[in-house]
């Protein structure tokens, strides 16, 4: 049984980050290229968010709002993608994260069907700022 409201703690910090790791499967691959959509990061930011408000709250949270979603590089099937969010603001009942998706490696099809190659640096290719609500 999780403690009443008035009893939880939290440990939320500014600056506190939670990075997550992933492999782009090709069933997620939705247009020509390969590419995926949009949303995929989407839910990989919502992922991410709540395993930073269970870290620090003790609880999943509840996605409030996105604002400043920016896509700046494409995400294809066959990419390895690093998702993170940083805690930047922690009110009362609200925490504001910085979102971003950064592709880390990328299949190279050149090389072969099952080849593969580190991006480095890594591509950014999606950043958002979200607001989630924790009870």
């Amino acid at each position: 049984m999780s403690a009443p409201e008035s009893e939880r703690a939290t440990t939320a910090n500014v600056g506190m980050r939670v990075v997550h790791r992933r492999y782009v499967p090709y069933s997620h691959a939705h247009y020509a290229g390969n590419l995926v959509d949009g949303a995929y990061s989407l839910a990989a930011f919502g992922d991410v968010a709540t395993e930073m408000c269970i870290r620090a709250d003790g609880d999943e949270g509840l996605f409030a709002s996105y604002s400043d979603v920016q896509f700046r590089a494409p995400v294809r099937a066959g990419d390895v993608i690093e998702i993170s969010a940083e805690l930047v603001r922690v009110g009362r009942r609200s925490r504001e994260m910085d979102f971003e998706v950064r592709v880390v490696a990328r299949g190279d099809e050149q090389h072969g069907s099952s080849a593969s190659r580190l991006l480095d640096p890594p591509v950014v290719a999606t950043t958002a700022r979200g607001v989630v609500v924790v009870p």
